[in-house]
Order: structure tokens, then C-alpha cells, then sequence
């Protein structure tokens, strides 16, 4: 680390103000549409968040209107952002805050870090935009900003070294405008100090800038390896009975819980058509014991989470009457299901039709 790191507030600053882009959420300071935009936005690139946060703001504009929403109307909206967990995160919280909190959102460090799904980046930014608070945020783009300007290899996912950002962090808000440095640090992040090929040359810190003096820019920051991701083999059951219904199942547990998904074999290894027939949880389900079940996909469909590389197909089975809580497919579209599912809906002539 530069042994004398330059205190770059005031330069970050007037870059901010001269690049900062018009975002809805930076036109106000109500607490509960920044933590909307905040959580939205965890994970997820603005530009593809934008329509989610624009959405999500009409149908709901106070904490209260989110809390009287059913939980798979949000799970429905916010379909396609993936890491479900943020949206029923999101719809505990605001259940909690109009139920506890009398629907007053919180806006300081100490009443929102104890929130369900809010963390310290998330309470840290809130409570410097809405109440001023000298709190620093530390993402991925600050990661990247700080390691880069004073010359910090330690791993950013690890314990250690998130302290020592933390750390370096506060000390280097400006406590006078500590919301428009927070945004100011993670919009020079976002848009400048980007992942690959930055222009240095141009920066405002070039001439204090350790990693450009040291031609390290791109070993920077410094991240610990992952374990590899696990391999799993979905086949999902697409039923067709003769009255024009399907099955759907509603997840509870997992990185899906609580959306619908097709009955599902789920496997360590790669399956067999014969073996999918002969399994009890596509057997039951079968008109005529498994005649008639094919692949609608011969190679699989890849669909990569963060810890777990799937191979997906699609089975596409007849059915006999599947009784009274099977769905009428002209209301498949409904029901709030994982990503995959839903471009597969999309394009199964009987669902998209």
C-alpha cells in the first residue's frame, strides 16, 4: 500500500458532478425508494436494473403498497433479476417496517443494518444519502477504486481484508457531503476504474495512482479463488393433459424457493430417457405408463448460478386428467418461475401461443 495515500474526495467529487448520470433514484432522499434501488441493484448492472427499480416504484411508490402486495406478485415482478432471496427479502422488510415501524422506512445506519437483507453497504449508503451520516460504502466498485489508487493486495473476499477496506474507507469520506462522495466513489468505479482496460492515462489520479505507477491495474484488486461449481442435471416434467392443463409445483427451498417450476428430477448425473421413465416422480404423472415422453431439447440447456453449473432439458410428457390444482396452460405465464423456465414458456408452442 503507497505509503502517504492522497486524500481524493475533493477531486472525486467534482468529477461526480460533472459525470454523474440522471438516475430516478438520485432526485430524492426518501429512504425507501433508495433501499429499493438499492436492493434491486445488488448484483444486477443499472441498465438492466433500471426497468425492475422504474416498475417496482409505480406499483409500489410507499413501503406500505410493497407490504400489501401477495409475495408471488413481487416474486412475478421481479422475475429475470435471479438471486430470488433479495425479492422476498424485500418483501419481508417492507412487511416489517409498515407492521412494526408503523410504515415509517428507518434512514440511519443503526436502525437499518438490522433489517432482513440489508447489509453493511446497503444501510451505509442509505444512511449517508437520507440522513447524512458519515457512514462509507464498500461494493465492487469501490473495492476496485481503492485497491487500485493505494496499492492494496489483499483478497476482497476475505474477512481480513474487507476490514482494511472498511477501514481505509471511512477514513477517507468526506463527512461534509458523505452521500454525494458515496455516490460519487461507486459512480468513478462503475464507469472509469473499470474492470479491464481503464484509461489511465486520462484519470484524475494518474499521478498518485500505485497500481499505474506499478503497471498493476489489472491484477487489482485481488480476489481468493473460488471452489469450483457443482454440477447438477435438471430434467423438468412439461405435462399435456387432454383438458388442456399442466403442473406446476411451488419450490420451498433453495436459490428458487417459493417460485413454480415443472416436476423435476434432479441428478448428479446425466440421465437416461429410459431412466426418466422408470423414476416415481415422472412415472406417477404419465398417461399410459411412459409412453410418449420425449426430449424437447436433445442437447442440454446450460444455466450457470453462483454455485452450481446446470445442465437443463426440458421433458414433454401426455398426461391423463391431472385434477384440481393442476394449471390451465393459458395461465402459465402467471406464476413466477426461474428465469430458464420462463424463456422455455416462451418458446413451447402450447404455452406461447
Amino acid at each position: 500500500m503507497s505509503k502517504n495515500p492522497p486524500r481524493f474526495h475533493n477531486p472525486l467529487i467534482d468529477w461526480y458532478l460533472e459525470n454523474a448520470r440522471d438516475l430516478p433514484w438520485r432526485s430524492t432522499r426518501d429512504p425507501y425508494l433508495i433501499w429499493l434501488s438499492e436492493i434491486i441493484l445488488q448484483q444486477t448492472r443499472v441498465d438492466q436494473g433500471m426497468s425492475y427499480y422504474l416498475d417496482f416504484a409505480s406499483a409500489y411508490p410507499k413501503v406500505t403498497d410493497l407490504a400489501a402486495a401477495k409475495e408471488e406478485e413481487v416474486l412475478k415482478r421481479w422475475q429475470g433479476l435471479g438471486y430470488y432471496s433479495r425479492a422476498r427479502n424485500l418483501h419481508h422488510t417492507a412487511r416489517y417496517v409498515t407492521d412494526e415501524l408503523g410504515g415509517v422506512f428507518p434512514s440511519t445506519y443503526k436502525e437499518l443494518i438490522g433489517l432482513k437483507g440489508v447489509g453493511d453497504y446497503t444501510a451505509s449508503a442509505i444512511a449517508s444519502i437520507c440522513s447524512d451520516e458519515a457512514c462509507a460504502v464498500v461494493d465492487g466498485n469501490v473495492y476496485r477504486v481503492l485497491s487500485r489508487v493505494y496499492g492494496i493486495g489483499s483478497a476482497i473476499n476475505s474477512s481480513a481484508g474487507q476490514k482494511e477496506f472498511k477501514k481505509l474507507a471511512q477514513t477517507l469520506i468526506d463527512a461534509s457531503r458523505p452521500g454525494t462522495y458515496n455516490q460519487a466513489l461507486m459512480e468513478f468505479g462503475a464507469r472509469y476504474c473499470v474492470p479491464s482496460n481503464p484509461d489511465c492515462a486520462s484519470c484524475i489520479f494518474a499521478t498518485n495512482c500505485w497500481a499505474y505507477a506499478n503497471g498493476k491495474v489489472g491484477a487489482l484488486p485481488v480476489k481468493k479463488p473460488k471452489a469450483p461449481s457443482q454440477k447438477r442435471y435438471l430434467y423438468f416434467l412439461v405435462l399435456l393433459s387432454a383438458d388442456g392443463t399442466t403442473v406446476l409445483q411451488k419450490r420451498s427451498t433453495g436459490i428458487w424457493k417459493h417460485l413454480y417450476q415443472f416436476p423435476l428430477v434432479d441428478s448428479d448425473r446425466p440421465l437416461s430417457m429410459k431412466e426418466l421413465q422408470q423414476h416415481e416422480d415422472f412415472e406417477r404423472y404419465l398417461a399410459n405408463g411412459n409412453a410418449g415422453l420425449n426430449f424437447y431439447n436433445e442437447k442440454a440447456v446450460l444455466h450457470k448460478l453462483s454455485h452450481r453449473d446446470l445442465s437443463i432439458w426440458f421433458c414433454i410428457g401426455p398426461a391423463e386428467e391431472l385434477g384440481p390444482k393442476a394449471v390451465p396452460i393459458g395461465k402459465i405465464d402467471t406464476y413466477p418461475v426461474p428465469v430458464v423456465i420462463e424463456r422455455f414458456i416462451s418458446q413451447f408452442p402450447p404455452f406461447s401461443e
